[in-house]
């Protein structure tokens, strides 16, 4: 790999862990605001998703000029075309944050503190433990450390799934009458956020696995 191509990649790598950071920062922030049911604490949340598509914009357009400049080979070039898949998925990641943010902010007062304790916190936990592990493979020197932080990755996206199929039986069993399930769906709307965060962590994990170790494009996705 040119030297200069492999230093241009360093620069995207290292926005792309700041963007992540930010988005994990919001997502641990969250988490003690639904803990505390506290709204102002959901709010600012919002100050680290601050400029995102200003922010993951910037790395297209920096694949862009690295694309035109250097050519890269086929083995070079899937970095490129990873990173330039992975802004977008982080950009869908600070997006559904900022939603879950607003969704909290309206309905965590409707949430019984068993529900929040049992199923909402532990799901926001591995969608947490997701984020993390994203930023370790970002940060990941070794094709083993990579692997190892991506096998994290699905290990806390189906804790995820799983706690969400739980809160969701949950709530609807106390949903009693038609007036009662229209308020608890918008609750497990905003609550869903957390699944879909946790999800497109585990799409970032896919693209930096073919990134860093190769393979087919389609399977990592």
């Amino acid at each position: 790999m040119l030297k200069d191509y492999s230093d241009k990649l360093d620069e995207i790598n290292d926005k792309m862990l700041s963007i992540t950071q930010d988005i994990l920062d919001a997502n641990k922030i969250i988490l003690t605001g639904l803990q505390e049911c506290n709204k102002g604490l959901l709010d600012n949340a919002k100050s680290n998703l601050k400029n995102m598509s200003t922010r993951t914009t910037e790395i297209d357009n920096s694949i862009v000029k690295i694309l035109a400049l250097y050519s890269p080979e086929a083995k070079d070039l899937r970095f490129a075309v990873s990173f330039f898949k992975i802004s977008n998925e982080l950009l869908r990641a600070s997006s559904n944050t900022r939603t879950f943010i607003s969704g909290l902010s309206n309905y965590c007062t409707e949430l019984d503190e068993t529900t929040v304790k049992e199923f909402a916190v532990p799901m926001q936990k591995s969608t947490i433990d997701c984020l993390t592990a994203v930023v370790k493979m970002i940060k990941a020197t070794s094709n083993e450390e990579t692997q190892e932080s991506f096998n994290n990755i699905i290990v806390s996206e189906n804790k995820t799934d799983e706690y969400y199929e739980l809160l969701q039986d949950n709530i609807y069993k106390k949903a009693p009458n038609i007036e009662d399930f229209g308020k608890f769906t918008k609750i497990l709307r905003a609550l869903r956020k957390s699944e879909k965060i946790a999800d497109r962590a585990l799409d970032v994990g896919s693209l930096l696995l073919f990134a860093r170790i190769g393979g087919e494009l389609g399977a990592a996705e």
